[in-house]
C-alpha cells in the first residue's frame, strides 16, 4: 500500500489524472473502474483538460462503473448514468459501446443480471485499473458496513448514514433510493491496481479506519489492505487521523528512489 499525502484537493486530482492518463497513454486499451460522487470530480476534469489539448484519447477506453441507484432510469437527473454523462463521458472521446454502468431499471432476476456485469468484466479482461472514493463509514461503492469481503456485483441496501448524505439529491422522500447495484468488495480487489481518493476532514476517520484500522467489514475499505497495489491519494485534511503520516512520507521517498515505477 502506498499513500500519497497532498495538500489540498486539487493536488490530490492532478495526481490522480496524472497515473490514470499515464496507464490509458501505456495502454491505450486500458479497463477503467470508475466511480461518482464529488471526490472524482477533480480528476474527470483534469482528464477532460488533458483530452481537450490533444494529450490523452480514450477511443480504446473500456470502462465500468462501480453503481447505480435502483429504481432510477438513465434519465433521472441524480442517476449515476447522468452524472457520468454530464461529467465525462460527453467530453471525452470514449466509444459508446465500452461504456458500462449498472442498469438501476432492472426490476426482477436481479441475481442473473449482476451476474451478467460481472462476465461483461471478465470478457473485458478484468479491471485494469480502479478508482475509488470513500464513504464517511469508510464504504466502498455501495458496499456498506457488515459488506461480506468476498461479495460479488449484487443489489444492497444503503445505510441510513448514507441515505442522510444523499438526501439533499432529491426533492422528497420517496425519490430518494434505499437501494443499489454496486460491485461487491471481492470484485473490486481482482483489479491490477487501484487509486482511492479522498479529501476533506469529514473523510479522516474513515481514511485512519481504511489504512491503519483493522481489516472488518465494518468498514468496507480496509479489505483493501489485501491488495498488493493499491495507493490511497489524500489531502492534509483526509489524512489528519492518521497515525503514521511521516512514515507514509518516507516510505514515498524512497519508492521515488528504488522503484518509481510504482508511481507512474
Amino acid at each position: 500500500m502506498l499513500v500519497v499525502l497532498k495538500k489540498d484537493y486539487e493536488e490530490v486530482s492532478r495526481e490522480a489524472a496524472r497515473i490514470v492518463a499515464g496507464a490509458v497513454r501505456s495502454n491505450p486499451k486500458t479497463v477503467l473502474g470508475l466511480a461518482t460522487g464529488n471526490t472524482p470530480l477533480g480528476l474527470y476534469n483534469e482528464l477532460i483538460a488533458l483530452h481537450r489539448a490533444g494529450t490523452l484519447d480514450f477511443s480504446h477506453v473500456t470502462s465500468f462503473n462501480l453503481d447505480e441507484y435502483l429504481g432510477l432510469p438513465d434519465s433521472h437527473p441524480q442517476s449515476y448514468h447522468t452524472f457520468m454523462r454530464q461529467n465525462f463521458f460527453v467530453h471525452m472521446n470514449q466509444q459508446q459501446q465500452n461504456i458500462h454502468i449498472p442498469d438501476g431499471t432492472i426490476s426482477r432476476d436481479y441475481e442473473s443480471y449482476c451476474a451478467s456485469y460481472e462476465a461483461s468484466i471478465k470478457s473485458a479482461g478484468g479491471i485494469d485499473l480502479q478508482v475509488l472514493g470513500i464513504g464517511r463509514n469508510g464504504h466502498i461503492g455501495f458496499n456498506e458496513p457488515t459488506s461480506s469481503l468476498a461479495s460479488r456485483t449484487r443489489l444492497k441496501a444503503l445505510s441510513r448514514e448514507t441515505i442522510e448524505d444523499n438526501r439533499h439529491l432529491f426533492s422528497n422522500e420517496s425519490e430518494m433510493p434505499k437501494c443499489s447495484i454496486t460491485m461487491g468488495i471481492g470484485t473490486i480487489l481482482e483489479s491490477r491496481r487501484i487509486l482511492l481518493l479522498a479529501s476533506g476532514r469529514s473523510k479522516a476517520a474513515a481514511i485512519a479506519k481504511a489504512i491503519e484500522g483493522p481489516i472488518t467489514s465494518s468498514v468496507s475499505a480496509s479489505a483493501l489492505q489485501m491488495h498488493p497495489e493499491v495507493t490511497f491519494i489524500i489531502d492534509e485534511e483526509a489524512a489528519c487521523s492518521l497515525t503514521q503520516r511521516e512514515y507514509y512520507r518516507h516510505v514515498l521517498e524512497m519508492t521515488q528512489i528504488f522503484t518509481p515505477e510504482r508511481l507512474s
